[in-house]
């Protein structure tokens, strides 16, 4: 029971860094024009395991914060909502890499120091 517990408390520290890097992780996907589902899916093949449900209102969010913008494909059988970054945006995921590769090379050495 001990043991179910420990996962428990790992899976949720595990989540937490996950739940800090989801942004800059989908910002980095955001060059080229993507769509929800086909960003769900090239995360997933990249390794970066995301759900709809989590995606979805990250992307609304950051649309309303002006990082995004979005446009709708209506040449299809059926309208999508593509986005990509704004202007300001590019700004921003510019300075989020710096802040990440600081942090990451701090964490980093700190790891290293007690090796």
């Amino acid at each position: 029971m001990e043991n179910s517990n420990d996962d428990l408390v790992l899976n949720g520290i595990i989540q937490e860094l996950r739940r800090g890097s989801i942004t800059l992780a989908v910002l980095s996907q955001l060059k080229q024009p993507q769509y929800g589902y086909s960003l769900v899916v090239l995360m997933n093949e990249k390794g970066f395991d995301i759900e709809a449900n989590t995606l979805y209102p990250l992307l609304r969010r950051l649309e309303k914060q002006g990082i995004l913008e979005s446009l709708w494909d209506t040449d299809g059988t059926k309208p999508r909502k593509f986005y990509r970054l704004s202007e300001f945006g590019e700004g921003v995921y510019s300075k989020l890499c710096d802040a990440w590769k600081d942090i990451n090379k701090v964490v980093n050495h700190l790891i290293d120091e007690e090796g």
